[in-house]
């Protein structure tokens, strides 16, 4: 039990450091395209789950649902700058919308607790 706490304890170190890494990275170089400093943190988080998964660590349904929303948030600003489409996407909208389906669907997964 004592090998997995320590396991959690240093993805999440490294998680942490990783993301604060990468945002100074985006806020200090600014030329990066929107949307790349979203993508970065939803890989952050997902491969932090993805070590923790491949070393037999529990994972958070939490922080995976994060990882994903970012990434998606990322590459429609993406979409967005580098298109130039005659339109502006509702991203926002389109979060909260892939938010709450991540919501419900995790409401009807095996294994939670009501």
């Amino acid at each position: 039990m004592e090998s997995t706490r320590k396991n959690n304890l240093d993805f999440g170190t490294i998680g942490w450091g990783a993301l604060f890494i990468w945002w100074g990275i985006t806020e200090l170089f600014k030329f990066l395209p929107e949307g790349t400093g979203a993508i970065g943190i939803g890989l952050i988080l997902l491969g932090v789950n993805g070590a923790q998964a491949l070393t037999g660590s529990p994972t958070s349904r939490f922080s995976i649902s994060l990882g994903f929303i970012a990434l998606a948030w990322g590459a429609l600003e993406l979409v967005n700058s580098v298109l130039d489409l005659p339109f502006e996407l509702p991203v926002f909208a389109i979060m909260l919308l892939l938010l709450g389906a991540i919501i419900l669907v995790g409401a009807f997964l095996p294994g939670k607790n009501n």
